[in-house]
């Protein structure tokens, strides 16, 4: 595979990375991934696309070889943020957009803010979560909601980033984490998400301090909201097999005003793109190019 180019951009003081697959003169894309995770998990999906489009994938702020935030207050505002930096500087609109999980939320919401400059969206499981467990955070007084982040970031003061002896270590942690995973998945996800520690072991890239979302920001509901603004044509995917709740079936849908298409892959969990590469590409290309969703 030949692989894309490494790049840096600023937003809001900190050096943010990027990668750059070439074929400047195509439309744009951008890939967002999720929590966790970093920019080259895309790989598989790039090189499917990279022929008829220009696709840029970024490294979140926390994430991959972009910079850690000084405090531990990563909220999902500031992602959003970082993206239209990005889009903005490379002049990168009407885009189409890829995203998952949290790379999903930034999606949708980016889109809702700037609906002029996204002509399609696809959302991998990035709706957050079930009603159920939103409506149980909702329900706490906000004394309780900011305690529990102030609790939650004590203990990541405290936690001992995990070290790999070996990246074959590393490698096996990466395939119990998601089965699903090939073998070449695993190691590739691995090598590009892991850093070799100065004592020759191994560790994860991203900010441990990116598990604690800041409990200021927008209302889960106001999000909701928001997404009536949305005008260019969406596809929800999830996986059977994920925690993710149906957004048809508990009525998240409703919120949306624009074309809204919703698939489910069977064998697949949180990381469909993974999980279900050839059915995902497949049914992605179609959404893509069905002339129905255009406009």
């Amino acid at each position: 595979m030949h692989g894309p180019t490494s790049h840096t951009y600023f937003s809001q003081r900190l050096r943010l990375h990027y990668v750059d697959w070439g074929n400047p003169d195509a439309p744009p894309m951008i890939l967002i991934h999720g929590g966790r995770d970093h920019c080259r998990n895309w790989d598989w999906v790039a090189e499917q696309f990279r022929d008829d489009y220009h696709i840029i994938a970024p490294d979140l702020r926390g994430h991959g070889d972009s910079q850690w935030m000084v405090g531990g207050a990563y909220s999902q505002i500031d992602y959003v943020y970082d993206i239209a930096q990005l889009l903005r500087q490379k002049q990168m609109s009407p885009v189409t957009i890829i995203g998952h999980s949290l790379g999903g939320s930034i999606s949708l919401l980016y889109t809702a803010l700037h609906p002029e400059n996204v002509k399609k969206l696809v959302a991998i499981e990035g709706m957050g979560p079930p009603p159920s467990m939103i409506a149980e955070r909702i329900n706490q007084p906000p004394e309780k909601r900011l305690h529990n982040w102030f609790s939650d970031l004590r203990k990541s003061s405290g936690r001992i980033v995990k070290r790999y002896p070996t990246l074959e270590d590393a490698f096996q942690r990466m395939q119990t984490e998601n089965p699903h995973l090939s073998e070449e998945q695993a190691r590739h996800l691995t090598i590009h998400g892991s850093n070799q520690n100065e004592d020759g072991t191994f560790s994860w890239k991203f900010d441990n301090y990116v598990r604690n979302f800041s409990p200021i920001g927008i209302p889960f509901d106001e999000i909701s909201k928001l997404y009536g603004s949305i005008t260019c044509p969406t596809l929800l995917v999830r996986g059977l097999e994920s925690w993710a709740s149906d957004p048809v079936a508990d009525g998240r849908t409703k919120a949306f005003k624009c074309p809204v298409e919703v698939v489910a892959f069977a064998n697949a969990g949180h990381w469909v793109h993974h999980d279900q590469l050839d059915g995902f590409v497949e049914r992605v290309k179609d959404f893509f190019d069905d002339d129905q969703t255009t406009g």
